[in-house]
């Protein structure tokens, strides 16, 4: 998570979508950089509301814009499988050497998920709370240059990046049978994304609950 004081703007960092490369491109203008542990890094929406918020709000004033970024559902997914295929986890529960791609999505859509498809849900993390707190501003992860349009004319300045923290190896391929399922058992994965339009605007979810 980055917080900007003076533009009032705070970045959340959705796992998996590039945010460590924006954190050190923007670390040198940042008010506060949460970077470990993981549980405040990567701080979802309700966490940010119960924690963050009321914090930022009782300094910086009410109208904070809150920015994140989603990758597409299948390619979110594609990128922990190949994360955990990182040599540290070979022969780890987490680790994902002897599984084949669809084998970890049919993990990942089982109501209790084996360790190395536990990871998280896009649309949970960007849930909106029942307060109103929300992102304000969402890109999509292959909407860059948009993103950079966004941060550049918000901050005032030019921004460059590098990749950082990449997962290795090819996007892997899904079956067509598997990639129907997922998409039926995680609707709202796809909803969201697909209601991303340009300039960050979307069509949040409705609150849960």
């Amino acid at each position: 998570m980055l917080v900007f004081s003076k533009e009032k703007l705070v970045f959340l960092s959705v796992p998996k979508t590039g945010t460590t490369a924006w954190q050190a491109a923007l670390e040198h203008r940042a008010s506060l950089i949460l970077r470990d542990p993981p549980e405040l890094k990567h701080a979802p929406v309700f966490r940010y509301n119960r924690f963050f918020r009321p914090m930022l709000e009782r300094f910086l004033g009410e109208g904070l814009t809150v920015l994140a970024v989603m990758r597409e559902p299948v390619d979110w997914l594609g990128s922990w499988y190949r994360y955990r295929r990182r040599p540290a986890l070979a022969g780890q529960p987490a680790g994902t050497h002897q599984i084949g791609f669809d084998e970890f999505v049919l993990a990942y859509m089982r109501g209790k998920r084996p360790a190395f498809a536990n990871v998280g849900s896009q649309a949970k993390f960007l849930e909106p709370q029942k307060n109103g707190t929300a992102v304000t501003h969402l890109f999509r992860y292959d909407d860059q240059a948009g993103l950079r349009d966004f941060l550049e004319a918000r901050l005032g300045a030019g921004i460059v990046t590098e990749r950082l923290n990449a997962s290795p190896g090819a996007p892997p391929a899904l079956s067509a049978e598997v990639a129907a399922r997922l998409r039926h058992e995680c609707a709202a994965e796809f909803a969201l994304y697909e209601g991303i339009g340009a300039n960050g605007a979307y069509r949040p979810l409705p609150v849960s609950g």
